[in-house]
């Protein structure tokens, strides 16, 4: 039997947290798009070179990702229950484990930031330029885990919003000093990939000063310092609970997107810079999915953590519903902007053919990505059933997708157009599996103490 919903409560909860956490998703992939756009009217090496170096952080935030959403689980479900003290714990271990991943990939970017891009690509030019890229970089990954903490905090302790604005700011800043140091404006030197580097670094010190101080405030859930070093048994086993599964799969995901462009990346420059753009509108385009999804982990979370089951599978199943719609929305965008995306970008006219089959391509690939994001990373997640994202990843994206593509590129030497189209497989293909899990309601549970 589930609960009777109102809808009215459920839609006004559903806006005043999706579009501060849409926002911020746009924003952040606009900085991504800012550098793909300056980089692209400089040179198309220096844009593709800066693209490749990126993966580096993107595989970082995995490991973040998979620390941050397992104390986002739990918190939104004990802040439900009105327990901030256990939410101030969890803050704490956050924080150590995001520490420590940040000061890993701060020392490899510093040290060996040449042998990292050879991962992606033999160019010895793109390994040049990403390389000087990575070792200005670096300094802003050092940054990053602490500042993600933070911001997570805030999300789930009903300061979405301050954390929204948070990192708009340092997005806006971000771009700002892209276009001065990239271009050498206001007399400053011309920097190119370095200036993009830079921009990043400046931002990320901005926006982990402004966590600091808006954090405290007496509304805001703070680290135990006094506890910081001592160990909570049961809570640290129960983070380790969640944050297992979701780090196998961050780990899945991750790689095997890298994967998608370290392939892609090997078979030609063109390829690769065309694919560089195309996960750029990629990412631009799943804000709203984004949004939706971080939202709906927050809703299911308190209703189940505050002992409203019923409620919490009743906002479960609306969530889903809503996820179709944003799917084919996300379909309808991407196809209007292949025009304009194409004539912005300076490429080949060879790269240019491959964008534009790219983009019809993932079109239809937003169907799968936002259905499974929202279902998946929101409603699932905030019931603690991460289990089934790291075996549905394993299965479709490890068992079939990077498999045919590595065959396609290296072995049948397939058009980079059909090795693309088998990156998107897994994301359509796992939707009636997907639903078939969902509706076993395994993720209806109260997961405190």
């Amino acid at each position: 039997m589930t609960a009777i919903l109102d809808k009215r409560i459920f839609n006004r909860q559903l806006i005043r947290l999706t579009l501060p956490i849409a926002l911020q998703s746009l924003m952040l992939a606009s900085v991504a798009a800012g550098d793909a756009l300056m980089l692209g009217m400089i040179a198309q090496e220096e844009m593709t070179a800066v693209s490749l170096a990126t993966q580096i952080q993107f595989v970082q935030n995995m490991f973040l990702g998979a620390f941050t959403n397992a104390g986002a689980i739990l918190g939104a479900q004990y802040f439900g229950k009105g327990d901030r003290g256990t939410v101030g714990e969890l803050f704490n271990l956050m924080l150590r484990f995001c520490g420590m991943v940040s000061l890993l990939f701060f020392a490899a970017c510093e040290l060996i930031p040449e042998h990292l891009m050879t991962a992606f690509t033999g160019d010895g030019q793109l390994i040049a330029i990403g390389s000087r890229y990575l070792r200005i970089a670096g300094w802003s990954y050092l940054l990053t885990g602490i500042s993600q903490s933070c911001l997570t905090a805030m999300k789930v302790t009903d300061h979405v919003r301050q954390s929204a604005w948070i990192s708009c700011s340092a997005v806006i800043m971000n771009i700002a000093l892209n276009a001065v140091f990239i271009f050498g404006l206001f007399g400053f030197e011309r920097m190119e990939s370095r200036g993009a580097a830079l921009a990043t670094t400046l931002a990320r010190i901005w926006e982990l000063a402004l966590c600091l101080i808006v954090s405290s405030g007496k509304t805001y859930v703070r680290p135990a310092w006094r506890r910081f070093f001592k160990r909570n048994r049961l809570l640290s086993a129960d983070f380790r609970r969640q944050y297992l599964p979701l780090l196998g799969a961050w780990l899945l995901w991750g790689v095997g997107f890298t994967a998608y462009t370290a392939i892609i990346g090997h078979m030609s420059a063109d390829a690769a810079a065309s694919n560089s753009i195309a996960s750029v509108i990629r990412d631009l385009t799943c804000c709203a999915c984004n949004g939706i999804g971080s939202a709906a982990g927050i809703m299911v979370g308190n209703e189940l953590g505050a002992g409203k089951l019923e409620t919490g599978k009743a906002y479960g199943i609306r969530l889903k519903n809503i996820s179709w719609v944003i799917g084919f929305a996300s379909t309808a965008l991407v196809l209007a902007l292949t025009p304009l995306t194409v004539r912005m970008v300076k490429l080949t006219d060879e790269a240019r053919q491959y964008l534009t089959g790219m983009m019809w391509i993932m079109a239809f690939y937003m169907i799968g990505r936002c259905v499974n994001t929202v279902t998946i990373n929101g409603v699932l997640d905030g019931g603690g059933d991460t289990m089934f994202d790291m075996y549905s990843l394993a299965v479709c994206m490890w068992g079939i997708a990077v498999p045919l593509a590595m065959l396609g590129a290296f072995v049948f030497r397939w058009h980079p157009l059909a090795v693309y189209a088998c990156t998107c497989l897994d994301e359509v293909g796992k939707i009636p599996w997907v639903m078939h899990h969902f509706r076993k309601y395994r993720w209806v549970r109260n997961l405190t103490r």
